[in-house]
């Protein structure tokens, strides 16, 4: 079965960087879409990034356009999100999600069908 383990998330000064990744298992990857999404305590679960395995098709929530940049390292398996100037308002639980259904390019939640536990991000002021 498929599995999204994330890593990287932590406490970090605004203005700081991080790198989140989201290591992949469990099937060929090479038809799917990869995203980050992320949860802030009392808010909805929303979109950060999109890209597809093939490193095609990236696209960003305004809030992350010139500033995160989403990638996949296909000898590893895994998909990072590079977090430059980050503000406290992007503290939250980052999720990675996987969409296996080929050719879409939607950015909601609902879409994703492989999800993984979430690394807490933590932008202090």
């Amino acid at each position: 079965q498929v599995q999204l383990v994330e890593s990287g998330g932590g406490l970090v000064q605004a203005g700081g960087s991080l790198r989140l990744s989201c290591a992949a298992s469990g099937r060929t990857f090479s038809s799917y879409a990869m995203a980050w999404f992320r949860q802030a305590p009392g808010k909805e679960r929303e979109f950060v990034a999109r890209i597809n395995w093939s490193g095609s098709g990236t696209y960003y929530a305004d809030s992350a356009k010139g500033r995160f940049t989403i990638s996949v390292d296909h000898a590893k398996n895994t998909v990072y999100l590079q977090m430059n100037n980050l503000k406290p308002e992007d503290t939250a639980v980052y999720y990675c999600a996987a969409d296996s259904t080929s050719g879409r390019t939607g950015i909601t939640p609902g879409q994703y069908n492989y999800w993984g536990q979430g690394t807490q991000v933590i932008v202090s002021s």
